[in-house]
């Protein structure tokens, strides 16, 4: 009788975070940030209709990069789960804090128990009703979920993305120059990204029970104009 194939459960365990982290790499980076409003996110992204960043209830936006359909399943998953939340008990009840941490059960039990580990990287944002109160959870492909305060970046070479934006972000910035901000940081000092192949959004608390807000094309090569 032949023996059973075995691989140790450590070496099973990185095999299967360097093909996600494989995955996500390959896909374009994304950054979120708090300006004096709110909380900006900018995508590189050129399509027009695949969308990775979007509203998933009153005051909450989910943005991921990666693998878009598995993305798209984590993001339509955190959709149902608010709405029933909200509708069970108050719409103040529905947080990121708790979303993301339903997020990182469900992609914590696909890493260590499936074959294949979701390609994926979320993150998961709330605007308060002040600054003190804004959130942003960067929830990774094993389920580990990190609090950022100030600004966050996923995908493509995030730690470089990083730290441009550290450089770049200030508290206090008006919208156009969080965007800015968070475009340099993207693009770096050796390219320009054209305004077609971005991605905008915003958690305003000025929007009313509807914060988010996805700015058009023309929103976004207005920002473009004014920041030349």
């Amino acid at each position: 009788m032949s023996m059973p194939f075995y691989v140790a459960p450590e070496q099973m365990m990185k095999d299967r975070a360097d093909y996600a982290r494989k995955g996500i790499a390959r896909g374009r980076a994304l950054v979120a940030m708090r300006y004096q409003d709110g909380i900006a996110i900018v995508a590189e992204n050129a399509s027009e209709t695949l969308r990775k960043v979007s509203e998933i209830y009153d005051r909450i936006a989910f943005a991921g990069v990666g693998k878009y359909n598995e993305f798209d399943q984590l993001r339509v998953a955190g959709i149902r789960a608010a709405d029933l939340k909200g509708f069970q008990y108050s719409r103040d009840d529905v947080d990121a804090r708790s979303l993301a941490n339903s997020y990182a059960q469900m992609l914590g039990n696909i890493f260590t128990h499936e074959m294949k580990p979701m390609e994926v990287e979320i993150l998961v944002a709330e605007v308060g009703a002040e600054s003190a109160r804004d959130q942003m959870f960067h929830i990774l492909y094993d389920g580990t979920v990190v609090d950022e305060r100030d600004f966050a970046a996923i995908g493509g070479d995030a730690e470089t993305i990083k730290t441009r934006l550290a450089e770049g972000w200030s508290d206090g910035l008006d919208f156009n120059a969080a965007i800015n901000a968070g475009i340099a940081a993207i693009a770096g000092p050796d390219r320009e990204i054209p305004a077609g192949d971005l991605e905008v959004a915003s958690l305003s608390r000025g929007n009313g029970r509807r914060c988010f807000h996805r700015l058009d094309a023309a929103e976004v090569a207005g920002l473009f104009d004014t920041t030349s």
